[in-house]
């Protein structure tokens, strides 16, 4: 199989940053335009409403830069693995802020090497973007390093993940990465640095994605 294009070490920062500023803008910007009611408007009730929308702002712009440092970035670089409980606590807050989903969290208490625990991350966000609607996204964490593997099962109505995600994730040519759709492509680097395999199938209302450890995909193959 021929192998697709990959794209520069400078060009995949430049997206992945450009997707981080594009989440994190529009709460920002509605913290901004809440302080401008507050100084503006006296009415009580319509100041309440200001406060309300920094809040919840505030809240969606933490959640996403905190998930952005786990699944993107160099956190917590002086150690060599990423907590399990702080990885479900930022996926949590990432992906119910809407009030669309629920994450449901099965796995143990353990450290996962940094990449393995970047790959967790991206392919649970996209077991959101697969519930346009909303509905459950259940992740379960098999194993012991170095065979840990993921299962993330997105649940609910019009589940599915678009032909360009999907050809993005397995490595298909031909398909253009912008910073809209850089996480999956960027999954499947991280997958490919930590040597794991990553499938997805779909059926009615559900979309499973798995990461499986290069042993147990080994074993597969044979």
């Amino acid at each position: 199989m021929t192998e697709p294009m990959e794209l520069g070490d400078l060009d995949l920062a430049a997206l992945v940053s450009g997707r981080i500023c594009h989440d994190v803008i529009n709460p920002v910007a509605a913290i901004s335009n809440g302080l401008e009611m507050l100084d503006e408007e006296p009415d009580s009730d319509m100041r309440e409403a200001a406060m309300d929308l920094i809040r919840k702002s505030a809240f969606q712009a933490s959640a996403k830069l905190q998930f952005a440092r786990l699944a993107f970035g160099a956190a917590g670089s002086a150690g060599s693995g990423i907590d399990l409980r702080d990885a479900e606590k930022v996926a949590v807050a990432f992906v119910q802020y809407t009030g669309k989903h629920e994450v449901l969290w099965r796995g143990p208490l353990a450290t996962l090497p940094k990449n393995k625990a970047k790959l967790l991350l991206n392919l649970v966000a996209l077991g959101a973007v697969a519930l346009p609607r909303g509905g459950t996204v259940t992740v379960d964490i098999e194993g012991t390093e170095p065979d840990t593997n993921f299962t993330i099962l997105a649940k609910g109505k019009a589940a599915r993940l678009n032909d360009q995600v999907l050809a993005l994730l397995s490595g298909g040519e031909g398909v253009e990465v912008d910073a809209h759709t850089v996480q999956p492509y960027y999954a499947r680097r991280v997958a490919a640095a930590c040597g794991m395999n990553v499938t997805v199938e779909a059926q009615d209302e559900e979309v499973t994605l798995k990461a499986t450890s290069p042993r147990q995909f080994g074993e597969a193959a044979g």
